[in-house]
């Protein structure tokens, strides 16, 4: 009780003007917008203001962010927590002496072991620390050479407490694996030092302002049924990416894996490029001819989970269930039967944000696309859980806050570091402010995969009649995103290519794909139809759904059936883990036709650059004439889906007025069309208020063909 006597406090509440003021600072969120942010994290609700009821959430994100980042400068410092790869593995020194460290934190004993040594684990015995790092150092021998020969096979090998149990491992930092197939399915670790290691002729290309992303996969690269190499990759493939018109290159299946039917996503050795395609060297010319081709290239890196071997991987990998992983069932994927990182161990963060600069650094990969965001992202891992928008679903219990922070500090520091970097992320939930920095609250990528858009044409291919398509349905799904967010859109990935589902061409073509193909044969109307579709599927997914653009491997050209990977169910089979590159060098196919198609569609985007200009305006989804009109780049779009009706004299309305001309038409000739339209018409505006543009103009517009038009003064 206070006493009467007391007088009344006034530190309670300042009056309005002695508030403290909350910092800010002004981004440029579109060409000539600013806007001023609390430097709280929560200035993603300025952007957004629906998300003003959970800006405590984003508070807390961007303070458990802060608390890692400055923990890492605190300690370490970023250079040197980055660079873990420098410190733990193997290293060889000016004298050739070789020094070796692993986190081993549950091991009572640690020894290197292998060839060079006759795997005696009392020959070379590490010393450990009060952290759990273990280290020895070998000397050079006599003659001055390093104790271990390039191309050894080598080992840990630890005991664990209580129980006295010798282990083996492959060193988790390690830089080469290989299989010898005839002695074990297992992988042995190879102490990799060539006297002539690569050296980059080639500086890396410009970011894209338009990226146009070639996604492949090295092994599946040949016309025969097995393996194909880097080298391989490099001399076949990489002009082909190249003549296409696509920037950037998506590379999958790197970081090596155990099981290759897993398409690259059981990783067991993340420092360590597939030895099914050959030397890392390799793969370091692949990447250089990639630059010198002016070709981004981006690693699909797997940071979402991790194999659960044993013997040749990282679980248990010093005997104790939680080294890398999460202990118990918060460490393991049910539905991917793999471990699961703990995000907020030092170590786990230094093994990871060291792995993505390994990549750029050593490998000179120009950036990154996260596997599997959306199980990172949230407890559930999104199984079973059907995502519906609503903002209550991205914070509070569903959210993995470590995992969020993980994201956040490697997006930060990638894009402090690499002014160029570009990371996407392949998450299906819509997390509002993936793509925004993470100073405004958000994750920091630079784009988010479409992920709704492939879904939607098989669906609609699957399900419903060519009459049946709702042109309202299709603008949707293309153009919902979130504001100021960029995403990557594509009509099929590798996902759409797998057994148990078919590509776009196939769903639309396929028995008459083995019979059909050839310009010898009639063309039928099921070839007709889709070789049109296909090309107008991909274009308006190009023009209209995204800020970048995404074409699986093969897909460009109407790769005829599925992709499978050799497995037990197939009799260990690569007749579907390859791509036909002959059906589309033989001239006398058809699939030539939609080859040129997706080269001129990239061609076209690269003149007129509507993947960076702002979201389209779309003027008319007719449902009748099965019609969708839109502009975007200084580019007229029209498309025509109705499966018999043509339109002469169609209007349309358009911004600018003017002559326009021709620059795409899907109907010409060299693109197997039935030459329809004359490219060389000039069609002029004139003034008048029509779906809602200030003039308008009159085309002739085929049906199943799109026509795009650029002023031509």
């Amino acid at each position: 009780m206070i006493a009467a006597t007391t007088e009344p406090t006034q530190t309670t509440v300042l009056p309005v003007k002695q508030q403290p003021k909350v910092p800010t600072f002004d981004t440029e969120v579109s060409p000539g917008r600013v806007l001023t942010m609390p430097a709280d994290g929560s200035g993603l609700c300025v952007i957004d203001p629906w998300l003003e009821p959970f800006s405590d959430a984003l508070k807390q994100r961007y303070n458990t962010f802060m608390k890692y980042h400055n923990m890492i400068r605190e300690t370490l410092g970023y250079n040197k927590f980055t660079k873990g790869y420098e410190y733990y593995g193997l290293h060889v020194q000016k004298d050739n002496s070789i020094i070796y460290r692993e986190w081993a934190p549950n091991a009572v004993t640690a020894s290197l072991v292998g060839d060079f040594n006759n795997w005696d684990f009392n020959a070379h015995p590490m010393k450990r620390n009060d952290f759990g790092v273990f280290e020895v150092t070998i000397p050079p021998t006599k003659e001055g050479q390093p104790a271990i020969p390039h191309g050894s096979k080598i080992k840990i090998t630890m005991t664990l407490p209580k129980t006295g149990e010798r282990i083996y491992r492959i060193p988790a930092w390690i830089n080469y694996v290989t299989q010898d197939l005839s002695v074990s399915a297992t992988y042995d670790a190879i102490f990799w030092n060539p006297e002539k290691k690569y050296k980059f002729k080639n500086a890396r290309p410009k970011k894209p302002e338009s990226l146009r992303v070639y996604e492949a996969h090295v092994g599946i690269s040949s016309p025969e049924p097995r393996c194909a190499t880097y080298k391989e990759f490099t001399k076949n493939v990489l002009p082909r990416i190249a003549y296409d018109g696509y920037n950037a290159i998506q590379l999958m299946a790197i970081m090596e894996h155990a099981y290759y039917a897993s398409f690259g996503y059981q990783v067991t050795s993340f420092f360590a490029p597939s030895s099914r395609y050959g030397t890392p060297e390799d793969l370091k010319e692949l990447i250089d001819t990639a630059h010198g081709l002016g070709l981004t290239v981006l690693l699909d890196v797997v940071h979402s989970h991790a194999c659960k071997n044993v013997e040749d991987g990282l679980n248990m990998f010093d005997g104790s269930d939680h080294c890398y992983f999460h202990e118990g069932g918060k460490g393991r994927h049910d539905l991917w039967d793999s471990r699961l990182f703990n995000y907020g161990s030092y170590e786990v963060l230094r093994f990871l944000m060291s792995n993505l600069r390994y990549w750029m650094d050593v490998f000179q990969f120009d950036g990154f696309r996260f596997d599997g965001v959306t199980s990172m992202l949230y407890k559930h891992h999104g199984i079973g859980y059907g995502f519906s928008g609503d903002y209550h679903e991205y914070f509070g219990d569903n959210v993995d806050d470590d995992s969020v922070m993980y994201i956040q500090l490697a997006n930060n520091f990638l894009h402090k570091i690499y002014p160029n970097v570009i990371t996407i992320a392949e998450d299906v939930s819509g997390m509002p402010g993936s793509c925004r920095p993470v100073r405004e609250g958000g994750l920091g990528f630079d784009y988010r995969l479409a992920m709704a858009i492939p879904d939607m044409w098989i669906k609609m291919l699957k399900e419903q009649t060519d009459e049946e398509w709702n042109m309202g349905h299709v603008v949707h799904i293309l153009t919902n995103r979130r504001h100021l967010e960029n995403t990557i859109a594509y009509s099929e990935s590798h996902d759409q290519a797998l057994v148990g589902d078919k590509t776009l061409a196939f769903w639309l073509m396929d028995k008459e794909m083995y019979t059909h193909m050839s310009d010898l044969t009639p063309l039928t109307p099921i070839i007709d139809r889709g070789i049109s579709l296909h090309k107008m599927i991909r274009m308006i997914t190009h023009a209209l759904g995204g800020e970048g653009y995404l074409n699986f491997e093969g897909n460009e050209f109407g790769h005829p059936e599925w992709l499978d990977f050799p497995r037990d169910g197939n009799n260990s089979s690569f007749q579907y883990a390859r791509r036909q590159w002959n059906v589309l060098d033989d001239h006398l196919l058809r699939y030539k036709y939609l080859n040129e198609w997706d080269r001129a569609m990239q061609m076209t985007e690269e003149k007129h650059g509507w993947l960076h200009a702002p979201q389209a305006y779309v003027s008319r989804k007719n449902e009748a004439d099965k019609l969708i009109v839109f502009e975007r780049g200084n580019v007229l779009f029209i498309f025509n889906f109705h499966p018999t009706q043509s339109y002469t004299d169609y209007r349309v309305g358009v911004e600018q007025p003017g002559k326009y001309k021709i620059v795409l038409n899907s109907d010409d000739k060299q693109f197997l069309g039935h030459a329809r339209v004359d490219n060389d018409t000039d069609f002029f505006t004139t003034p008048g208020d029509w779906d809602n543009r200030p003039n308008w103009m009159q085309v002739y517009i085929p049906n199943r063909t799109c026509l795009l038009f650029a002023k031509a003064d």
